[in-house]
């Protein structure tokens, strides 16, 4: 075949495909029209017989199919409202299908108890549709009502259908109710389905941590640190773990990257702000620690304990030895203590025979001697700032026994109780409280 044969060969080959493509144009833009036409045509014909009729069941019935189909669930809704209060009454409505079609309407509106009153009938009719089961549970479960959402979408989740939000909504519904490890299964088939899911990775992390498994929950809130939406709880999350396991200077970080996001719940804010003042005391930074609890005062004044946070600690910054009695680590505050030892009886000679140390208390054993008299002597150290009872006095009382000493000087940066103090009456035991004590504290450099 020469190169004229195949030029025509190939023009003809050309010409026909336009002729085709062409046609099928045509066809298509005939049936797209004449789609148009019959929409237009069902939406005209339906309304007239309606505003003759506002209860003409085929009239509803076609235009409700119609709107349903396009997903416009604006016009849908009333029209299959209106087929629902008749289905009871008229034999000629699908009960079934009509309830069940309101039900996923009103859903799809974001109007979750109108959902439940269609999707409720249908469920009556046919408990074992998957569609029934499962928009009824996600009714319940927009509707924040976990409790009824979890059977409905648990068995909807038998029928091996594939649903989206499925395993979201059961494993979300069994986290709001706090029940944090059957929450656990779920949350993670959803994170596999979709690995983007930030609520889902979030409210996972929690319940890990709400079930033991800290070291991945930790893993997962770090990771979550910068997220607009998330992070800020995240941030608080980490921050306590890292302040539960004595790290302060992660925990002041998580704190600190915390307050850089904007938009954060006041709750969430204030936690953060009085979490934050809380590292920064306990790390010696008593002015840094003043300053946020003062924000947090300006945002809410009766928030937590912050009050008396300040004016403890504004107390604490005047005298540094009582800041030492009740913030500083064993080492300076058992050096403390043993200055207060030498220095309570005036001219006498105290010998320290023995230290211990325990987390509830830090006792002196010591020799005392004077011009007059010669005495064994116990002193207890309590480091609360709160109040004393008679409980601890009398366990202190047996502890005097049991050394067979002669003296015991018991002494707090808070206060005694009532019945504390009638139950010293008689026996060889000395209360030293908070304003005593911060005048002994005065006298020691």
């Amino acid at each position: 075949m020469d190169i004229s044969s195949i030029l025509i060969a190939v023009l003809i080959i050309l010409v026909f495909l336009v002729i085709i493509t062409s046609i099928t144009g045509k066809k298509s833009k005939a049936q797209n029209g004449s789609k148009t036409r019959k929409r237009s045509v069902i939406i005209k014909d339906a309304t007239k017989k309606l505003s003759q009729n506002p209860h003409n069941v085929p009239a509803l019935r076609e235009l409700s199919n119609l709107y349903y189909q396009e997903h416009n669930w604006e016009k849908a809704l009333p029209l299959l409202e209106e087929l629902l209060n008749l289905a009871s009454t008229n034999k000629d409505i699908d009960y079934f299908q009509v309830a069940l079609r309101q039900g996923i309407t009103a859903l799809n509106m974001k109007k979750p108890e109108d959902a439940m009153k269609g999707l409720s009938s249908a469920i009556k009719i046919n408990n074992n549709n998957f569609e029934a089961n499962y928009y009824l549970g996600q009714a319940f479960y927009q509707a924040n009502t976990y409790d009824k959402a979890i059977p409905y979408l648990r068995k909807a989740s038998t029928f091996g259908q594939e649903a989206p939000g499925l395993n979201e909504a059961i494993g979300l519904s069994f986290y709001n109710m706090k029940r944090y490890r059957d929450s656990l299964p779920y949350l993670k088939r959803a994170l596999e389905e979709n690995p983007d899911g930030k609520v889902v990775l979030f409210s996972m992390a929690d319940a890990m941590q709400q079930t033991g498994f800290g070291d991945k929950a930790l893993k997962v809130f770090m990771h979550l640190r910068a997220d607009p939406e998330f992070g800020a709880r995240s941030c608080l999350a980490a921050g306590i773990m890292h302040m539960n396991g004595g790290t302060l200077d992660k925990a002041i970080q998580d704190f600190e990257i915390a307050l850089r996001h904007v938009n954060v719940p006041q709750d969430t804010l204030l936690e953060i702000k009085y979490r934050l003042a809380g590292c920064y005391l306990q790390s010696g930074s008593v002015d840094l620690g003043l300053a946020m609890l003062r924000e947090v005062q300006v945002i809410n004044p009766s928030y937590r304990d912050v009050n008396s946070l300040i004016t403890r600690y504004t107390e604490l910054k005047q005298n540094k030895n009582l800041q030492i009695y009740l913030t500083a680590g064993n080492s300076d505050f058992v050096a403390l203590c043993r200055k207060l030892v030498e220095t309570f009886y005036g001219r006498a000679v105290v010998r320290i025979l023995d230290i211990s140390v325990t987390t509830d208390n830090t006792e002196v054993l010591t020799e005392v001697e004077t011009a007059k008299w010669e005495d064994t002597v116990i002193f207890r150290f309590y480091r609360t700032s709160g109040t004393t009872g008679e409980l601890h006095i009398r366990d202190f009382h047996g502890r005097i026994k049991d050394a067979r000493a002669g003296h015991g000087i018991c002494l707090t940066a808070g206060a005694f109780s009532e019945e504390a103090k009638k139950y010293i009456e008689g026996r060889p035991i000395d209360l030293v409280d908070k304003t005593e004590l911060i005048k002994r504290l005065k006298k020691i450099n």
